[in-house]
């Protein structure tokens, strides 16, 4: 007596279908399961068997195996603790399904041992690219089926627990497939706002730039000078993510089981680690490799505060991923790529004691330590940050200033929106935004004026730019020049993305 079920397991964020076949023979009763399992799957039998014990099912006296083809995917987690066992009631005669039935049905699922089927994570990839296997059904933990049902092409089955799947399997009951519908966007960045963060025009601007064209930002000031204030208000001017947009962060946050039940990740993500994460922490990895801080940050932020207290080694491996917007993990068998597009905002203070350059309090540093504090920030590193801005602590007249003479995150808003449709109608259907241009683009679409030229011919010899930072000059002034809804890089718009390209040097000269 034999069958197979569908199932499926995921490898990054990409799903892979897995077939559960059982096979059910004369012998001593024994449990054997084969096909490249984890201990966790090899731990199933024992949940299997107790949970269709205590759903009052009861097996036949039969040597069963199970395998997980194919054989050369490597398996792991609890997921297939369900389709196993729907493959041995099929098997042994319990339940007569329609062949058809079982070729379009996935199923996926942990059980308990009262019977009980619990969630499991990475369920929303798997749902997501079922299409591409011609399945039109996927059979989930009641809790799963609401991130399930973000793709509306499939049919998604919530059940609690054995019982009722197999009265619905039977057509003894029935279960309303999960309707499919987006949630309110419920913003927990409410009550964040501009106005609030007294002073720092120069800050807020580059930042409006920043949400505008997708630009890294480098903060360095003083302590308390309020960068980690304007950093966490970014989101409020940031636009509001496209389904497509939604689809890729929750399926980075459902592989990792950090998407809570009924809540999918609406909002753009913003992570900020501590200095004393790990490089697979950051990037990810692990035997089987999970995503790290840099991927759960896709479309949305990364903070990385005290940015010279990080290991200069796990500072180097951001700079593939600030670059392609992908990371690759390669392990002795495989390679998983997990997505990191990712807006780079980081804070330093410009030395050991924080007060270098400060109007208020004197620095204490020598020059050596200066330049052993600032050593970690590699040229290659800084070549990535796209716009650097001081953080001068602000005085008592603009900490007692009203409310109302602050810049609102909404009259930043409604300029980094204009910015933004301009882009799209600039890229027509390859959305993209203006720090991911090639050089094709910036030779198309960043047209000078003649000033505009020469003042950026001056810059790349004083500034003694590479490459790297001559586009990235040109990708800033087009993002102002988007901002102020102008068509060609006029000499104002050249001097402002100089002039957040200029602390490079200065950090350079505080180096020698």
């Amino acid at each position: 007596m034999h069958s197979r079920i569908f199932s499926a397991s995921t490898l990054g964020v990409q799903a892979h279908l897995v077939e559960v076949e059982v096979d059910l023979s004369f012998g001593i009763m024994n449990f054997y399961l084969v096909g490249l399992p984890d201990t966790a799957i090899k731990e199933s039998r024992r949940r299997i068997q107790s949970a269709l014990k205590n759903s009052g099912i009861r097996l036949p006296e039969r040597k069963i195996t199970v395998n997980l083809a194919p054989a050369n995917l490597k398996k792991e987690g609890t997921l297939f603790d369900l389709p196993i066992a729907i493959g041995m009631l099929v098997a042994g005669k319990t339940l007569e399904l329609p062949s058809s039935f079982l070729q379009e049905t996935v199923f996926i699922g942990e059980l308990s041992l009262d019977g009980s089927v619990r969630p499991v994570k990475g369920v929303l990839p798997v749902a997501a690219d079922l299409v591409k296997y011609n399945k039109k059904r996927l059979i989930v933990a009641e809790e799963n089926s609401f991130e399930a049902a973000l793709i509306k092409e499939i049919e998604v089955i919530g059940v609690k627990n054995l019982t009722q799947l197999i009265n619905y399997l039977r057509g003894e009951l029935e279960i309303l497939p999960t309707p499919h519908s987006l949630p309110k966007v419920q913003s927990h960045i409410a009550k964040l706002n501009f106005a609030q963060v007294k002073g720092q025009r120069q800050a807020k601007r580059a930042l409006q730039v920043s949400a505008a064209g997708r630009h890294n930002v480098l903060f360095i000031g003083s302590p308390g000078s309020g960068k980690t204030m304007l950093a966490k208000r970014l989101q409020t001017i940031m636009p509001q993510l496209e389904f497509s947009e939604i689809l890729e962060t929750s399926k980075v946050y459902s592989v990792t089981g950090k998407l809570e039940c009924n809540l999918l990740e609406l909002g753009r993500p913003f992570r900020s680690p501590h200095h004393t994460i790990s490089e697979a922490g950051l990037i990810g990895g692990g035997v089987t490799p999970q995503p790290g801080e840099v991927s759960l940050a896709h479309h949305g932020i990364l903070f990385l505060d005290e940015l010279t207290e990080f290991k200069r080694g796990t500072l180097e491996v951001m700079r593939q991923p600030l670059e392609s917007g992908t990371v690759s993990i390669a392990r002795a068998n495989h390679t998983v790529d997990f997505p990191a597009e990712f807006l780079l905002i980081a804070a330093l203070n410009p030395c050991p004691c924080g007060y270098y350059g400060d109007k208020k309090r004197a620095c204490i540093c020598t020059v050596k330590q200066i330049k052993a504090y600032l050593g970690k920030l590699s040229g290659p590193l800084l070549d990535r940050i796209d716009i650097q801005v001081p953080v001068q602590s602000i005085d008592y007249q603009q900490v007692k200033s009203q409310a109302a003479d602050e810049t609102s995150s909404q009259d930043l808003f409604v300029k980094v929106q204009l910015a933004v449709a301009r882009q799209r109608a600039r890229f027509g259907i390859n959305t993209k935004f203006n720090n991911q241009m090639d050089s094709d683009d910036i030779d198309q679409f960043c047209q000078l004026t003649p000033l505009a030229e020469a003042a950026v011919a001056k810059a790349f010899d004083k500034l003694n730019l590479s490459m790297r930072g001559y586009h990235k000059i040109l990708k800033v002034a087009r993002t102002i020049a988007d901002l102020d809804n102008q068509d060609m890089i006029d000499l104002k718009h050249v001097q402002e993305a100089i002039l957040y390209r200029s602390l490079d040097n200065s950090l350079e000269q505080n180096q020698h």
